[in-house]
């Protein structure tokens, strides 16, 4: 996998966690689709992801580490990813190991599905 995608990647996690989420939406595509995780289904585009991650902090604390990169032969990413959730008491909701699989498009996200491992 090419290093700039490593590093988009990478800075896309460190704005997530760190609820920065005009430096997320930096690495996404215009019209970039997002998994729902919680809920089912996509959002699409960057202000939709605005509002779902917005809504989502305000009902759980979820922190997602890359931990293993991998190109795919359909020229997708594919990220293995420590994801720990919490609520907004610190109670643990979730604690484990995920795939999060990645299209991109002119440099940039544009697609990101989710395979549980």
């Amino acid at each position: 996998m090419p290093s700039s995608y490593e590093q988009l990647i990478r800075k896309a996690y460190a704005a997530f966690n760190a609820r920065d989420i005009d430096s997320a939406l930096s690495t996404m595509h215009e019209n970039i689709q997002w998994p729902k995780a919680f809920e089912g289904g996509f959002v699409t585009g960057k202000e939709a992801i605005r509002e779902y991650w917005t809504r989502q902090w305000s009902e759980i604390n979820p922190n997602v580490e890359p931990a293993g990169f991998k190109a795919r032969e359909d020229g997708s990413l594919e990220i293995l990813v420590h994801q720990k959730v919490k609520d907004l008491e610190g109670n643990i909701l979730f604690d484990g190991v995920v795939k999060h699989i990645y299209s991109l498009e002119d440099g940039l996200l544009r697609r990101m599905d989710i395979e549980l491992e």
